[in-house]
């Protein structure tokens, strides 16, 4: 008796999960490849082409009033303030390159605010007609390139 009390309980789990794959639709053998397309309608899909916004005065690419080593990549421009980019140059490259720049436009590094690290690097000249000050800021991506963002700065 207690055999079959068991076979009917597997019989009954068996049948009940066999109805609720059919009343959920499972079994059917879904096809990730079978995903409807969705229109976009009146959605813009940005691009990888140089943009200027007005609004954020922000230049995807283009010219920086900083100097920029010739193999600078991925150059964005927020505003006259900001340049940011992505050179082949070591963090001591880097800093050479800016220390010779600057310092042939008339600017001036402040030693006290120059910050090195082994994945870091950061300076302060002064001098720019604005009266603020240039600060140049260097980090290793660990991938054989370094990102280097100028801006200036209250400081």
């Amino acid at each position: 008796m207690k055999r079959f009390s068991i076979l009917l309980a597997i019989v009954a789990l068996v049948l009940s999960s066999l109805a609720c794959q059919t009343l959920t639709g499972g079994g059917g053998g879904f096809n990730p490849t079978d995903v409807p397309q969705i229109d976009s309608g009146d959605v813009e899909v940005p691009t990888a082409t140089p943009v200027t916004t007005d609004g954020g005065n922000i230049t995807v690419g283009g010219d920086s009033e900083f100097p920029m080593p010739d193999d600078a990549v991925n150059v964005i421009n927020m505003g006259n303030d900001v340049t940011n980019f992505q050179t082949k140059l070591s963090l001591e490259e880097g800093m050479k390159f800016y220390r010779d720049k600057f310092g042939a436009l008339g600017y001036t590094e402040r030693d006290l605010l120059t910050v090195t690290s082994a994945t870091t690097f950061s300076m302060v000249f002064d001098g720019h007609e604005s009266g603020k000050a240039i600060v140049v800021q260097g980090v290793d991506l660990g991938d054989g390139t370094v990102n280097i963002s100028i801006s200036l700065q209250d400081v």
